[in-house]
């Protein structure tokens, strides 16, 4: 008992992720067959000094280009939101790093701050988080510091909707057009018409045009969009544990028809988590001042919610999340 005791505690150690003291950083471009290359962001563990670096509109403390440490570590890949680009949740990516997790995320071509042009071809945002995925255990230089059997996904937003067909969801996009016909001053059937988008686009995508991936094995999501486009069947594949994030005054999708249907239909239920008093962008990293006067619509918060302190603890939820659920 006392050998096979020994043994179990050395399989344990090998499985944890190692924790950094600080986080390697780098931007890489990823080739997409005939499609323009993505880009993606890269954190990973490290020993090397971090400094801080500019990083969009934000700073972050990392070491760029730095060696990586440690064996068989655990990948976290990462969806933005809609009109936004790798770094949109650079705090939870420095969260999981520090905690011994590698992390990608890519910027969705025709769904970014300087690219709309593909707004609605929804399904082009999970076929590219698949390529990132076999970028990373394929061609990554740090590729064999990899554990394959444990990856996991995080998406916020349109994200969020990527990573649930990832993990086997099968959207019905013809449910847009009758759903902004019932809601048309919802943030989303107004937008579409001022963008004079129609909403009946990507409604005959075949259930065989959803890609998705078996290998993502753990999934945390902060508010899915579009999720009253999957109903119960279009669910019923989705097997992987879920962390499901909602926020209470989300005025931008609101309830119920977006986390909450989702949260009605999977097959498992997920941890869920319900934040009093946040809206729709408080997901997104607390904005210095400059960037709250360009983006008050996505900066600004209710009053009395405190951005800074829910992230901190936001971010310790799917750490741990994802600790419990890819050893």
């Amino acid at each position: 008992m006392k050998l096979m005791a020994m043994i179990a505690i050395l399989l344990a150690l090998v499985a944890a992720p190692a924790l950094a003291a600080d986080v390697g950083f780098e931007e890489v471009k990823i080739t997409n067959g005939a499609e323009p290359p993505l880009t993606a962001g890269i954190w990973y563990p490290t020993n090397a000094p971090a400094t801080p670096h500019a990083l969009g509109n934000f700073t972050q403390t990392v070491a760029p280009d730095a060696p990586i440490i440690g064996q068989q570590l655990p990948l976290v890949v990462m969806s933005h939101g809609g009109a936004g680009w790798y770094g949109g949740h650079y705090d939870t990516a420095l969260a999981l790093a520090h905690a011994g997790f590698v992390v990608a995320a890519v910027s969705h071509t025709g769904d970014t701050f300087d690219d709309q042009s593909g707004v609605l071809q929804l399904w082009r945002r999970p076929a590219q988080l698949r390529r990132l995925v076999d970028y990373m255990l394929d061609e990554w230089r740090w590729r064999r510091r990899l554990d394959a059997a444990r990856i996991g996904a995080f998406g916020f937003s349109n994200g969020g909707f990527t990573v649930l067909v990832a993990a086997g969801g099968v959207p019905d996009l013809s449910e847009i057009a009758p759903y902004c016909e019932a809601h048309p001053d919802h943030d989303l059937c107004a937008a579409l018409k001022h963008a004079g988008v129609d909403p009946h686009v990507g409604a005959d995508v075949p259930a065989s045009g959803w890609i998705h991936d078996s290998r993502i094995k753990a999934v945390v999501i902060a508010a899915p969009a579009f999720g009253f486009a999957f109903g119960r069947a279009g669910l019923s594949s989705v097997r992987a544990p879920i962390q499901l994030w909602r926020a209470a005054e989300d005025r931008h999708q609101p309830h119920p028809y977006y986390d909450e249907a989702i949260r009605a239909d999977l097959p498992r239920t997920p941890e869920y988590h319900v934040v009093a008093n946040a809206g729709h962008y408080d997901f997104l990293p607390p904005c210095d001042a400059g960037l709250s006067r360009k983006k008050p619509e996505v900066c600004d918060s209710l009053p009395g919610f405190d951005r800074a302190a829910f992230h901190e603890q936001f971010n310790a939820d799917v750490v741990q999340f994802f600790q419990a659920r890819l050893r």
